[in-house]
């Protein structure tokens, strides 16, 4: 078997570790419209995406950021092996780190994980199909790892002062609740007590298509 053949075999088999979320497809171009106007120029700035997914958002944005290291991560296998394949030529991305986020950073594998360490960090469609102990370790976390006046992107549907439309999302978080009682849209209100606990301010509220929001979010002193 010949070098180039081999070269050909694994490209196919990192082709096949690829996964597609359809979602992800939708919401990548709309999600980088909104890092486009908070990512800072500058070199050496890192970004941490906890839970990735397949890898088609880390792997879209990257281009557009080329000063910026984007540190992706996820819990289950497949989708730490579809990042891999999807990543793999991006200079600019490192290697996935496993990372269950209801763990406190210093558990977690990899010498990158430090106090202050982080530029951005940016969560997508994670706490509404997660018990609510995983926000409440996103946002621990997320306020020990951003640096002072670092920022935090979350993306995904939620509810405001107890009200939750339109009745597409209400159906939604119906349907969420009924495969687990544990899941279900968050909303703002109780997330912005998580960020006041943790040194978390939420600046800005995007409305964004399908009726999701993207909610910014910054590091303070506290």
């Amino acid at each position: 078997m010949n070098i180039i053949h081999c070269a050909a075999t694994r490209r196919s088999a990192m082709a096949n570790k690829k996964l597609i979320y359809p979602a992800a497809e939708r919401n990548k171009n709309p999600i980088l419209s909104v890092l486009q106007q908070y990512i800072r120029r500058g070199p050496n700035q890192i970004l941490l995406e906890i839970a990735s997914g397949t890898g088609q958002h880390v792997t879209h944005f990257a281009p557009y950021f080329p000063h910026v290291t984007f540190y992706p991560s996820e819990l289950e296998d497949r989708l730490l092996d579809s990042i891999s394949a999807y990543s793999q030529e991006f200079q600019n991305i490192a290697n996935p780190t496993k990372i269950d986020i209801t763990t406190d950073y210093h558990t977690w594998p990899g010498n990158v994980f430090h106090e202050k360490s982080f530029d951005y960090i940016f969560n997508a469609c994670l706490v509404h199909i997660a018990p609510f102990k995983c926000a409440e370790g996103l946002f621990k976390n997320t306020g020990q790892l951003l640096k002072t006046n670092g920022i935090f992107f979350m993306y995904g549907p939620y509810a405001l002062n107890g009200l939750l439309y339109p009745e597409s999302n209400i159906n939604f978080d119906q349907n969420l609740r009924s495969q687990n009682p544990e899941w279900g849209i968050r909303d703002i209100t109780e997330l912005k007590k998580l960020g006041n606990m943790n040194g978390i301010q939420l600046f800005e509220m995007i409305d964004m298509p399908q009726n999701n929001k993207t909610l910014v979010w910054q590091k303070v002193d506290c």
